[in-house]
Protein backbone atom coordinates (compact mmCIF):
# COMPACT_ATOMS: atom_id res chain seq x y z
CA UNK A 1 0.00 0.00 0.00
CA UNK A 2 1.32 3.25 -1.18
CA UNK A 3 0.85 5.83 1.62
CA UNK A 4 0.90 9.82 1.07
CA UNK A 5 3.61 11.85 3.74
CA UNK A 6 2.13 14.75 5.08
CA UNK A 7 3.21 18.22 4.01
CA UNK A 8 6.47 19.44 5.67
CA UNK A 9 6.01 22.33 7.90
CA UNK A 10 8.47 24.62 9.31
CA UNK A 11 7.82 27.79 11.83
CA UNK A 12 9.68 29.71 9.25
CA UNK A 13 7.21 28.83 6.20
CA UNK A 14 3.54 28.76 8.59
CA UNK A 15 1.59 32.11 9.05
CA UNK A 16 2.47 33.68 12.52
CA UNK A 17 0.49 32.82 14.32
CA UNK A 18 -0.60 29.84 12.71
CA UNK A 19 -4.42 29.14 11.41
CA UNK A 20 -4.50 25.62 13.15
CA UNK A 21 -8.26 25.14 11.63
CA UNK A 22 -6.98 25.47 8.22
CA UNK A 23 -3.49 23.14 8.79
CA UNK A 24 -5.67 20.20 10.05
CA UNK A 25 -8.94 21.14 7.88
CA UNK A 26 -11.10 21.06 11.24
CA UNK A 27 -11.12 23.33 14.49
CA UNK A 28 -10.42 21.21 17.57
CA UNK A 29 -8.71 21.60 20.87
CA UNK A 30 -4.68 21.70 20.48
CA UNK A 31 -2.72 18.88 21.90
CA UNK A 32 1.08 20.39 21.86
CA UNK A 33 4.31 17.89 22.86
CA UNK A 34 7.76 19.58 23.02
CA UNK A 35 10.37 18.12 21.30
CA UNK A 36 8.72 14.54 20.73
CA UNK A 37 11.61 12.57 19.38
CA UNK A 38 11.33 9.32 18.03
CA UNK A 39 7.50 10.23 17.82
CA UNK A 40 6.11 7.42 20.44
CA UNK A 41 4.11 9.48 22.77
CA UNK A 42 3.26 11.84 20.14
CA UNK A 43 1.20 8.89 18.36
CA UNK A 44 0.18 7.54 21.49
CA UNK A 45 -1.59 11.57 22.07
CA UNK A 46 -3.31 11.27 18.38
CA UNK A 47 -4.83 7.96 18.91
CA UNK A 48 -5.88 8.20 22.59
CA UNK A 49 -7.54 12.07 21.86
CA UNK A 50 -9.10 11.49 18.05
CA UNK A 51 -11.39 14.70 19.31
CA UNK A 52 -7.60 16.89 19.45
CA UNK A 53 -5.14 17.92 17.17
CA UNK A 54 -1.93 17.33 18.12
CA UNK A 55 1.21 19.62 17.19
CA UNK A 56 4.39 18.01 17.83
CA UNK A 57 7.41 20.19 17.49
CA UNK A 58 11.02 19.25 16.77
CA UNK A 59 14.75 20.52 15.56
CA UNK A 60 15.92 17.06 14.37
CA UNK A 61 15.35 16.66 10.61
CA UNK A 62 15.92 13.20 11.05
CA UNK A 63 13.14 12.84 13.73
CA UNK A 64 10.63 14.75 11.51
CA UNK A 65 11.03 12.96 8.86
CA UNK A 66 11.03 9.54 10.74
CA UNK A 67 7.38 10.74 12.23
CA UNK A 68 6.12 12.19 9.10
CA UNK A 69 6.57 8.58 7.23
CA UNK A 70 5.32 7.09 10.82
CA UNK A 71 2.23 9.02 10.84
CA UNK A 72 1.48 8.63 7.24
CA UNK A 73 1.59 4.79 7.58
CA UNK A 74 -0.68 4.77 10.16
CA UNK A 75 -3.07 7.04 8.71
CA UNK A 76 -3.11 9.15 11.61
CA UNK A 77 -4.39 12.34 10.66
CA UNK A 78 -4.79 14.53 13.94
CA UNK A 79 -1.60 15.41 13.93
CA UNK A 80 0.88 17.01 12.88
CA UNK A 81 5.18 17.93 13.39
CA UNK A 82 6.82 20.69 12.73
CA UNK A 83 10.13 21.95 12.36
CA UNK A 84 10.48 24.61 15.25
CA UNK A 85 12.52 25.80 18.29
CA UNK A 86 10.18 25.51 21.57
CA UNK A 87 10.61 29.67 21.73
CA UNK A 88 10.08 30.64 18.61
CA UNK A 89 6.84 28.47 17.77
CA UNK A 90 5.16 29.54 21.75
CA UNK A 91 5.80 33.37 20.34
CA UNK A 92 4.84 32.77 17.21
CA UNK A 93 2.81 30.24 16.32
CA UNK A 94 -0.04 29.92 19.33
CA UNK A 95 -2.04 32.97 20.53
CA UNK A 96 -2.88 33.05 24.42
CA UNK A 97 -5.22 30.34 26.19
CA UNK A 98 -4.94 28.37 22.94
CA UNK A 99 -3.41 24.95 24.23
CA UNK A 100 -5.17 22.40 26.25
CA UNK A 101 -2.59 20.65 27.35
CA UNK A 102 1.38 20.84 26.82
CA UNK A 103 3.97 17.52 27.05
CA UNK A 104 7.60 17.79 27.13
CA UNK A 105 9.70 14.84 27.83
CA UNK A 106 12.83 14.70 28.98
CA UNK A 107 14.54 17.76 27.36
CA UNK A 108 18.18 18.10 27.16
CA UNK A 109 19.47 18.93 30.46
CA UNK A 110 21.92 20.46 29.12
CA UNK A 111 24.92 20.19 32.37
CA UNK A 112 27.45 22.65 31.44
CA UNK A 113 27.27 25.68 33.05
CA UNK A 114 27.98 27.72 29.95
CA UNK A 115 24.63 26.05 28.01
CA UNK A 116 22.77 26.29 30.81
CA UNK A 117 20.96 29.38 29.01
CA UNK A 118 20.00 27.15 26.43
CA UNK A 119 17.25 24.85 28.78
CA UNK A 120 13.93 24.69 27.75
CA UNK A 121 12.75 24.95 31.39
CA UNK A 122 13.53 28.91 31.63
CA UNK A 123 11.83 31.89 33.46
CA UNK A 124 10.58 33.42 29.70
CA UNK A 125 9.58 29.86 28.31
CA UNK A 126 7.48 28.81 31.16
CA UNK A 127 6.01 32.50 30.89
CA UNK A 128 5.10 31.49 27.48
CA UNK A 129 3.37 28.10 28.23
CA UNK A 130 1.67 29.70 30.67
CA UNK A 131 -0.18 32.40 28.50
CA UNK A 132 -0.99 29.90 25.94
CA UNK A 133 -2.75 27.24 27.69
CA UNK A 134 -6.01 27.48 28.53
CA UNK A 135 -7.61 27.97 31.84
CA UNK A 136 -7.81 24.11 33.23
CA UNK A 137 -5.18 23.26 30.78
CA UNK A 138 -2.30 20.62 31.78
CA UNK A 139 1.43 20.86 31.67
CA UNK A 140 3.17 17.75 32.32
CA UNK A 141 7.20 17.21 32.28
CA UNK A 142 9.12 14.15 32.29
CA UNK A 143 13.12 14.34 33.17
CA UNK A 144 15.43 11.16 34.04
CA UNK A 145 17.79 14.01 35.52
CA UNK A 146 17.19 14.65 39.23
CA UNK A 147 19.31 18.14 38.77
CA UNK A 148 16.89 19.06 36.28
CA UNK A 149 13.63 18.25 38.66
CA UNK A 150 14.68 19.80 41.75
CA UNK A 151 15.49 23.27 39.10
CA UNK A 152 12.55 22.42 37.16
CA UNK A 153 10.49 22.29 40.99
CA UNK A 154 12.20 25.33 41.76
CA UNK A 155 11.01 27.30 39.23
CA UNK A 156 7.34 26.13 38.29
CA UNK A 157 6.78 26.56 42.36
CA UNK A 158 7.07 30.07 41.66
CA UNK A 159 4.42 30.30 39.01
CA UNK A 160 1.18 31.43 40.57
CA UNK A 161 -0.48 30.77 36.94
CA UNK A 162 0.26 27.34 37.79
CA UNK A 163 -1.44 24.56 40.16
CA UNK A 164 0.36 21.47 41.08
CA UNK A 165 -1.60 18.59 40.76
CA UNK A 166 0.17 16.48 42.33
CA UNK A 167 0.69 15.49 46.57
CA UNK A 168 4.89 16.74 46.01
CA UNK A 169 6.64 18.45 43.95
CA UNK A 170 6.63 15.64 41.45
CA UNK A 171 5.91 11.64 41.29
CA UNK A 172 8.15 8.70 39.90
CA UNK A 173 4.89 7.39 38.00
CA UNK A 174 2.07 9.03 36.24
CA UNK A 175 -0.56 6.62 36.35
CA UNK A 176 -2.02 5.88 32.66
CA UNK A 177 1.42 7.30 31.36
CA UNK A 178 2.54 5.18 28.22
CA UNK A 179 6.21 4.49 28.80
CA UNK A 180 8.43 5.36 25.77
CA UNK A 181 11.88 3.82 25.14
CA UNK A 182 13.96 6.22 26.45
CA UNK A 183 12.05 6.04 29.68
CA UNK A 184 12.00 1.81 29.28
CA UNK A 185 16.21 2.52 29.10
CA UNK A 186 16.40 4.22 31.53
CA UNK A 187 14.73 2.01 33.75
CA UNK A 188 16.34 -0.84 32.99
CA UNK A 189 19.91 1.16 33.52
CA UNK A 190 18.34 2.25 36.68
CA UNK A 191 17.67 6.00 36.05
CA UNK A 192 14.60 6.74 38.31
CA UNK A 193 11.79 9.20 35.81
CA UNK A 194 10.37 12.48 37.54
CA UNK A 195 7.27 13.19 36.36
CA UNK A 196 5.22 16.75 36.80
CA UNK A 197 1.31 17.44 35.94
CA UNK A 198 0.31 20.85 36.72
CA UNK A 199 -2.93 22.99 35.82
CA UNK A 200 -3.57 26.16 34.58
CA UNK A 201 -5.18 27.54 37.60
CA UNK A 202 -7.15 31.58 37.12
CA UNK A 203 -4.64 33.65 38.11
CA UNK A 204 -3.72 36.17 35.24
CA UNK A 205 -1.20 34.87 32.95
CA UNK A 206 1.62 36.99 32.27
CA UNK A 207 1.48 39.39 28.70
CA UNK A 208 3.28 37.14 26.35
CA UNK A 209 2.08 38.52 23.20
CA UNK A 210 2.50 36.74 19.89
CA UNK A 211 4.78 38.02 17.71
CA UNK A 212 4.12 38.70 14.15
CA UNK A 213 6.05 39.20 11.17
CA UNK A 214 6.81 43.35 10.14
CA UNK A 215 6.37 44.49 6.82
CA UNK A 216 9.71 43.84 4.46
CA UNK A 217 12.41 46.30 5.34
CA UNK A 218 13.46 48.40 2.67
CA UNK A 219 16.26 51.16 2.27
CA UNK A 220 17.33 53.45 -0.81
CA UNK A 221 20.01 55.74 -0.46
CA UNK A 222 22.42 57.73 -3.15
CA UNK A 223 26.45 57.80 -2.44
CA UNK A 224 29.30 59.37 -4.22
CA UNK A 225 30.82 56.01 -3.57
CA UNK A 226 30.70 53.43 -6.29
CA UNK A 227 29.90 49.13 -5.62
CA UNK A 228 33.57 48.98 -5.81
CA UNK A 229 34.46 51.43 -2.93
CA UNK A 230 31.87 49.99 -0.47
CA UNK A 231 33.39 46.54 -0.69
CA UNK A 232 36.91 47.95 -0.07
CA UNK A 233 35.50 49.62 2.82
CA UNK A 234 33.72 46.48 4.44
CA UNK A 235 37.45 44.89 4.11
CA UNK A 236 39.22 47.82 6.53
CA UNK A 237 35.67 48.26 8.36
CA UNK A 238 33.64 45.53 9.27
CA UNK A 239 30.50 46.16 10.78
CA UNK A 240 30.85 43.24 12.79
CA UNK A 241 28.33 42.62 15.65
CA UNK A 242 26.42 44.58 17.33
CA UNK A 243 23.74 44.43 20.30
CA UNK A 244 20.78 46.82 19.62
CA UNK A 245 18.60 45.92 22.14
CA UNK A 246 18.48 43.36 25.27
CA UNK A 247 18.38 39.74 24.12
CA UNK A 248 19.44 40.82 20.24
CA UNK A 249 22.48 41.00 18.64
CA UNK A 250 23.53 41.33 14.62
CA UNK A 251 26.32 39.89 13.23
CA UNK A 252 27.46 40.74 9.83
CA UNK A 253 29.68 38.08 9.21
CA UNK A 254 31.16 38.16 5.22
CA UNK A 255 30.44 40.00 2.59
CA UNK A 256 30.34 39.14 -1.64
CA UNK A 257 30.43 40.69 -4.53
CA UNK A 258 28.30 39.32 -7.20
CA UNK A 259 27.59 41.85 -10.59
CA UNK A 260 26.45 45.15 -9.34
CA UNK A 261 24.99 43.07 -5.87
CA UNK A 262 27.27 43.05 -2.44
CA UNK A 263 25.86 40.11 -0.17
CA UNK A 264 26.16 40.48 3.75
CA UNK A 265 25.69 37.19 5.37
CA UNK A 266 23.89 38.27 8.76
CA UNK A 267 23.30 36.31 11.68
CA UNK A 268 20.60 37.93 13.89
CA UNK A 269 19.25 36.30 16.95
CA UNK A 270 16.63 37.54 19.01
CA UNK A 271 15.09 36.20 22.22
CA UNK A 272 12.59 34.31 20.50
CA UNK A 273 13.60 33.91 16.76
CA UNK A 274 17.73 32.78 15.42
CA UNK A 275 17.94 33.51 11.79
CA UNK A 276 21.12 33.03 9.12
CA UNK A 277 20.18 35.20 6.61
CA UNK A 278 21.61 37.75 3.50
CA UNK A 279 21.41 41.41 3.44
CA UNK A 280 21.42 42.94 -0.29
CA UNK A 281 23.14 45.96 -1.21
CA UNK A 282 21.74 46.34 -4.76
CA UNK A 283 23.05 49.38 -7.52
CA UNK A 284 20.03 50.53 -9.71
CA UNK A 285 20.15 51.67 -13.05
CA UNK A 286 19.52 55.64 -11.94
CA UNK A 287 22.82 55.79 -10.08
CA UNK A 288 21.53 55.32 -6.56
CA UNK A 289 21.25 51.85 -4.38
CA UNK A 290 18.71 49.73 -2.69
CA UNK A 291 19.36 47.98 0.82
CA UNK A 292 16.91 44.63 1.50
CA UNK A 293 16.93 41.61 2.64
CA UNK A 294 17.37 38.62 0.48
CA UNK A 295 14.14 35.80 0.36
CA UNK A 296 16.96 32.64 -0.17
CA UNK A 297 16.57 30.47 2.90
CA UNK A 298 12.70 32.13 3.80
CA UNK A 299 13.88 34.70 6.36
CA UNK A 300 10.83 36.67 8.20
CA UNK A 301 11.29 40.21 8.47
CA UNK A 302 11.33 40.72 12.32
CA UNK A 303 12.03 43.69 14.43
CA UNK A 304 15.78 42.07 14.13
CA UNK A 305 15.89 42.02 10.47
CA UNK A 306 14.45 45.70 10.22
CA UNK A 307 17.28 46.79 12.87
CA UNK A 308 20.21 44.52 10.97
CA UNK A 309 19.22 46.52 7.24
CA UNK A 310 18.68 49.70 9.52
CA UNK A 311 22.49 49.23 10.66
CA UNK A 312 24.05 48.58 7.72
CA UNK A 313 22.63 51.43 5.89
CA UNK A 314 23.95 53.82 8.38
CA UNK A 315 27.32 52.39 8.29
CA UNK A 316 26.61 52.93 4.14
CA UNK A 317 25.88 56.64 5.22
CA UNK A 318 28.53 57.32 7.20
CA UNK A 319 31.57 55.47 4.71
CA UNK A 320 32.27 59.03 2.68
CA UNK A 321 30.04 62.47 3.30
CA UNK A 322 27.80 63.49 0.70
CA UNK A 323 25.44 60.19 0.99
CA UNK A 324 21.65 60.39 1.78
CA UNK A 325 19.15 58.06 2.27
CA UNK A 326 16.09 58.33 -0.20
CA UNK A 327 13.64 55.84 0.98
CA UNK A 328 13.59 54.39 4.51
CA UNK A 329 10.86 51.86 5.59
CA UNK A 330 12.64 50.22 8.60
CA UNK A 331 11.01 50.18 12.05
Amino acid sequence: MVTTAPPKFDVMTLPWPADWAALFGHDQPLILEIGFGRGQFLLHLAQSYPDHNVVGIEISNRCLTDVERLLARQRIANARVIFAMAETALAHLFVPQSLEAVHINFPDPWFKTRHSHRRLMQRETLDALVSRLKPGGMLYLATDILEYAEMSAALLAETPGLTNTLATPWSEALPGRIITKYEAIAHREGRPCHYFAYRRNSTPAPHVPVIQEQPMPHLVFSSPLTLEDIAAQDERAPLGRIEPAPGMYIHFMRMWRSGRHLMFETHIKEPTIDQHMALIVSARDDGMYTVQMSTLGHPRPTEGVHGAVRALGEWLMAIKPGARVVVQKVL
